[in-house]
């Protein structure tokens, strides 16, 4: 084994833990100001309304794709994009910096200002550090919408879903296809040398492994167990270590965990459905913190 070769699979789950942890520290902001998805956290229908969601949005992007429609669908990226951002710096502005009245015009400045550098210069150390705020703030507007149960019924649901899209149907592969042939900066991008260019070199999955400049990974698989792990702390907080919710300090551990999983079959050199692993791992640490809490004689958390 390349050992060499295989290092930047350790970033990956430093990114996962780096998406929780600003996804933890955006939920208070989001929450104060009132960037929610859903309007009954508790309501086992929102994660059946999420996936409604996610397959249309994935059957127009692969209908664009086949039909050569690259500009319209740069344009819905940059649209979702911006969106997150916005979300995110209105939140920061309004709430934890005070900008009562110059709150709209940070939040449009710094949205524009970030999907503007995404597309004009998608490197992938751009394209790693805004990817890492835009899923933790996914992450946290779904965190704080979502109360436990549907976070995990909603978990359950999207690892069965990209499992059948990777290994059955094969439709998630051919939308990563796509979505790297474009340069979308809609992934996380991990080079295995100094001097490798997103910008030049692109990622081509029919190379085996080892002639890859980098590993790519898609945001979904950051921001997904990172739901849980934001819900966990904004939804069952009587318990906390340093501030942590035990039962999202617990998730925190079984997400890395599920990423050990998936990156020992990731060196296989083929495609990896990453949600089963990473989704597993998380809700069985969620279900660990949340006996502990039990053992250790906290308020009750179910």
């Amino acid at each position: 084994m390349d050992i060499r070769n295989n290092i930047p699979l350790l970033v990956m789950p430093i990114m996962l833990l780096l998406v929780e942890a600003v996804g933890i520290f955006l939920a208070l902001p989001m929450q104060a100001a009132g960037v929610v998805a859903f309007e009954d956290p508790s309501s086992v229908a929102n994660p059946f309304i999420f996936i409604a969601l996610l397959l249309g949005f994935t059957l127009v992007m692969l209908v664009l794709i086949k039909l050569g429609g690259k500009r319209v669908i740069l344009a819905l990226v940059a649209l979702s994009v911006f969106l997150t951002l916005y979300f995110v710096f209105w939140s920061l502005g309004v709430t934890a910096l005070g900008l009562s009245t110059f709150g709209l015009p940070f939040a449009l400045g710094g949205a524009a200002l970030g999907t503007a550098l995404l597309f004009l210069y998608p490197e992938w150390y751009v394209i790693d550090t805004l990817g890492i705020l835009i899923a933790a703030g996914v992450a946290a507007i779904f965190g704080v919408s979502l109360a436990i149960l549907p976070v995990i019924l909603l978990l359950v649901l999207l690892a069965v879903y990209d499992a059948i899209s990777v290994y059955k149907t094969k439709h998630m592969i051919a939308l990563a296809e796509g979505i790297i042939d474009l340069k979308t900066p809609i992934l996380f991008v991990i080079p295995k040398r100094r001097s490798y260019s997103y910008r030049q070199e692109g990622v081509n999955l029919g190379k085996e492994k080892d002639e890859r400049g980098a590993f790519i990974m898609g945001m979904g698989d950051l921001i997904m167990p990172s739901v849980l792990v934001v819900s966990a702390q904004v939804f069952l907080s009587d318990a906390t270590v340093l501030g942590l919710s035990v039962p999202a300090l617990g998730a925190m551990v079984g997400s890395v965990a599920g990423m050990a999983v998936l990156l020992y079959f990731v060196l296989s050199g083929r495609p990896q459905a990453g949600l089963p692993p990473l989704n597993g791992g998380t809700i069985l640490g969620f279900l660990l913190g949340c006996a502990l809490v039990g053992a250790w004689g906290w308020l009750p958390i179910m």
